[in-house]
């Protein structure tokens, strides 16, 4: 059952005119369409949350609110008057600031220069006043409960306490609206109380709270509204009181609970389980404000789904996994052989390798031939004596070929030049080529049409039928389900619950990533 909205907050905003306002807006990008007759408004004192999952909008929808994009149809309003923000600066003055997940003030100034940075107070003869700066500097923090050297270099300051000098030079420029992405991804357990504190402040003050995140914790305890958005338009606005958190879960992922389907034969053929030994045990996986203790088995050709909303910490697992990401504790072996931690080349020499979640900014080397692209990794192991041969790379290139069914002119075809389908496959094969044990799967269908994503279904079947352990990462929740033997469930960096046999389904899974930590529905 979710927590209501801070009591103390006097809920007028259900019958104040909005502050800010999105009418109708679209906004597209090279003929695509990121926002489609987009309406959101907030109003004075209201905490509204804007949910949605990757690519739903959210960023898209912020920028135009704030002066980064412009919308190509509709309009914003301020205070019941249309208003045009031809950037960012435009935004600020009429009073909407931002504070974003990653902190983009000035290190080496002061705390004091970075609140009041291009307004700072002047004496009569038109010199900075730094006695009034600091203190002004010190009564703006104290009122929100921070407790700090106004003189010190930003930078000597830890993360958290970084972005509550964010908030505090937010909020510092008569602040109508104040939008929030992600604010609590670095901060600890005590300075996000102080937070929330900040907040009832602000809404007590009358500022308007737009709030982005993906906890779903936080967005109970500090929202009263909630605008979900999904492919670029607006699913459901409503009061969060009146909105079970499984109802939130299926309206961000276009799943109907009362739909779902149960487990079955699909285009991935028949899960399977193994009684086979582990080939990878990952153990108590952690890295600050990103992983708290995940731990995982994979057997030989077993595919294991990682199921969770954005920012649960799927990508992250993956990036652990294949040394990608430095740990601050934890370990990873195969085959009973510890791996070192934060290097891909130990990964891959272990036997573990990964399709990244971007292959073209990640994965592909566009201006290189189809072939270049698949020996990339294996050239190490086809070279002698620092030389290999256009022969033995092309044997390896017509196997692939062949066996994934890569659809390309010749070998020497740029790869940039094929469907976003057939580079998947090109990527695939590079790994392949490895003969590794681990397959570390991060969206490997996102962006290719129905047909190559059914290809690439197939082939992830029939790569775990040959004994490959797979770890598949997918933000289709039936995807996930259809493919997977088990499915680890994870929540703000942690595993939430691990389903298993007939609770493989996608009712099961929706009610874990709702929150409930058994993973039955309700």
């Amino acid at each position: 059952m979710s927590s209501s909205p801070d009591q103390t907050v006097p809920d007028t905003s259900a019958i104040a005119q909005p502050v800010l306002e999105a009418r109708g807006v679209t906004k597209r990008f090279a003929g695509v369409t990121a926002l489609s007759g987009i309406d959101f408004a907030v109003r004075p004192g209201e905490s509204h949350a804007l949910m949605g999952e990757n690519g739903a909008g959210k960023s898209t929808l912020i920028k135009v609110l704030t002066g980064v994009h412009q919308p190509d149809d509709g309009e914003l309003v301020w205070e019941g008057s249309p208003v045009k923000f031809a950037r960012p600066l435009d935004a600020q003055r009429r009073g909407v600031s931002t504070i974003y997940q990653e902190v983009n003030l000035i290190p080496l100034m002061s705390v004091a220069q970075n609140i009041y940075l291009g307004r700072e107070p002047r004496n009569r003869i038109g010199l900075i006043d730094y006695s009034q700066m600091f203190a002004d500097a010190r009564t703006l923090l104290t009122t929100y409960g921070i407790d700090i050297d106004v003189k010190r270099p930003l930078r000597s300051l830890a993360l958290g306490v970084q972005q509550m000098v964010a908030l505090a030079r937010a909020v510092s420029i008569n602040a109508g609206v104040v939008i929030m992405d992600e604010p609590t991804s670095s901060l600890e357990a005590r300075e996000v109380d102080t937070l929330f504190s900040v907040i009832g402040i602000l809404r007590r003050q009358g500022i308007a709270i737009v709030y982005v995140s993906h906890r779903m914790d936080e967005i109970y305890r500090v929202c009263e509204r909630v605008t979900v958005l999904r492919d670029g338009r607006v699913v459901h606005v409503g009061d969060l009181a009146d909105l079970p958190r499984m109802e939130l879960v299926s309206l961000m992922l276009g799943r109907s609970v009362a739909n779902v389907k149960g487990r079955g034969v699909t285009a991935f053929g028949e899960t399977r389980e193994s009684d086979a030994p582990p080939v990878l045990v990952a153990t108590d996986l952690s890295r600050k404000h990103q992983l708290e203790g995940v731990g995982l088995e994979i057997r030989p050709g077993e595919v294991v789904g990682l199921g969770g909303l954005l920012g649960a910490g799927r990508s992250e697992t993956l990036k652990a996994l294949a040394g990608v990401m430095q740990l601050d504790r934890g370990t990873v072996a195969v085959d009973g052989k510890q791996v070192r931690s934060g290097s891909v080349p130990a990964a891959i020499r272990a036997g573990i390798v990964m399709l990244p979640e971007d292959r073209k900014s990640e994965g592909i080397i566009p201006n290189l031939s189809v072939r270049d692209n698949i020996v990339l990794a294996a050239l190490p192991r086809l070279s002698r004596a620092g030389f290999s041969s256009t022969k033995n790379q092309d044997a390896v290139v017509d196997v692939f070929m062949r066996r994934l069914r890569i659809k390309a002119s010749s070998p020497d075809q740029q790869v940039s030049e094929l469907s976003g389908g057939n580079q998947q496959k090109v990527m695939i094969a590079r790994w392949l080529a490895m003969n590794p044990k681990v397959l570390l799967l991060d969206e490997p269908t996102r962006g290719i049409d129905v047909g190559a994503k059914a290809e690439v279904q197939a082939l992830i079947d029939e790569l775990a039928a040959e004994g490959l352990a797979i770890v598949l990462v997918s933000s289709e929740v039936e995807e996930v389900v259809e493919g997977s033997a088990r499915v680890i469930v994870l929540r703000d960096g942690r595993v939430e619950t691990e389903l298993t046999g007939a609770d493989v389904d996608e009712e099961h899974l929706l009610a874990a990533l709702a929150g409930d930590g058994s993973g039955d529905p309700k």
